[in-house]
């Protein structure tokens, strides 16, 4: 099996290099699978460069850095030769000035906020991270625009995974993003108007399925999918960078380390030290359970990966509280034997770099000062917001 991570145990030292891209093809769809930063970046570039005649795209957070201003002339440039470009990104996430995309507008390009203001949606984010060039391929993934999302290992990049798709399920994005556009072109916007396109969006039966998340009465269709299919799994794996879920989803984890396996890698660097916290404050019963856990140790962890059973989920959506039930996420469920077989074997290339989590090493961690700051990252994670948790990491 090709890969790219090593561990040079005889010395002492890890070294990391992100692996190489891998295709396959399941369910009629054609996959290429992108865990470097610099293949991720020249997908997504290519994507736009060799787009004909329309582009859509939407993101969390984009960085006015040289990443950001490259994929925003990639999107001129695109404009100007005719391409209909359109571009959503989040009021709170994207850290660009005013007249930043004023250029892609004047080349007749399309550029929205999804804004949230002070009301119940407030704390809503549009957490999705899109591209689709001719209603034909598209580039899903945990990353957004900006340098330390394609960057490096050795230059403190995030670890993550995109995703390059052809077949039905680009038609499906296509789809949500028409829902997503058509919510955010509408002046003065109301919540219950998003909340009902959440709640009504239907992802069919078949193996694959475009599941959507947000802020609904009722569980939407991403929590309701994986809910139903943790609770009669018997054999997980799971790479994820902020990990802070109910306690019901984590009830369920537990049962299927008890009669099964459930192999959990989790960040063990971030830029938000209470996500972490908030992690191993679960560590005592996941490790109870039988659960198998791991610390990712080479570079921040961005990846949102879950391989449960026969299928595999990938997407923008973490696994905690505002991934499952308030920001908008977008999550692919493939449900394929022979892809979840070899997801689980990119998943098992990181545990030679990751620290294990035993019984014992977290008991040595697990003192009366650090239980305090695990159990107030969890709060600060799973009922306020990632920016409060950022700004207020507890030394983490």
């Amino acid at each position: 099996m090709a890969g790219s991570i090593t561990d040079e145990r005889s010395s002492g030292h890890v070294d990391f290099r992100d692996p190489e891209p891998f295709s396959l093809k399941a369910r009629g769809q054609s996959l290429t699978f992108l865990p470097a930063g610099h293949d991720r970046f020249a997908a997504l570039i290519s994507l736009i460069e060799n787009a004909r005649s329309s582009l859509k795209l939407a993101y969390y957070m984009y960085r006015e850095d040289r990443v950001g201003r490259k994929v925003r002339d990639a999107l001129v440039a695109a404009a100007r030769r005719g391409v209909d470009v359109h571009l959503i990104v989040d009021g709170f996430g994207a850290e660009t000035s005013e007249d930043f995309f004023v250029e892609l507008r004047d080349a007749g390009g399309h550029f929205a906020k999804f804004i949230a203001k002070w009301s119940r949606r407030y704390l809503i984010r549009n957490h999705q991270k899109i591209a689709i060039a001719d209603g034909e391929r598209a580039l899903v993934g945990g990353f957004n625009i900006g340098e330390s999302y394609f960057a490096p290992p050795e230059d403190d990049g995030w670890h993550d995974l995109g995703l390059m798709i052809e077949g039905s399920a680009v038609d499906e994005l296509l789809r949500w993003y028409g829902e997503l556009e058509d919510w955010v072109a509408t002046p003065k916007a109301q919540f219950r108007a998003i909340s009902r396109k959440v709640k009504e969006w239907d992802p069919g039966d078949g193996p694959v399925q475009l599941l959507v998340g947000g802020p609904t009465r009722g569980l939407s269709s991403w929590a309701r999918s994986v809910g139903r299919d943790l609770k009669r799994g018997r054999r997980l794996d799971m790479v994820m960078a902020y990990f802070s879920p109910s306690a019901g989803m984590l009830r369920r984890i537990g049962r299927i380390a008890q009669r099964g396996e459930a192999r959990l890698i989790m960040a063990g660097r971030s830029d938000n030290g209470a996500t972490i916290g908030a992690t191993r404050s679960l560590y005592h019963y996941l490790l109870k359970t039988g659960a198998a856990v791991w610390e990712f140790r080479p570079s921040k962890l961005h990846m949102k990966l879950i391989v449960l059973d026969d299928t595999v989920y990938i997407g923008s959506a973490n696994f905690d509280m505002r991934s499952l039930y308030l920001n908008l996420e977008l999550m692919l469920r493939i449900e394929d034997a022979a892809l979840a077989c070899r997801m689980r074997e990119f998943v098992t290339l990181h545990h030679g770099v990751s620290k294990r989590i035993t019984p014992e090493s977290h008991k040595r961690k697990a003192n009366l000062f650090n239980r305090i700051r695990w159990n107030l990252s969890w709060f600060l994670v799973a009922v306020l917001d990632y920016t409060v948790s950022r700004r207020l990491n507890l030394g983490l």
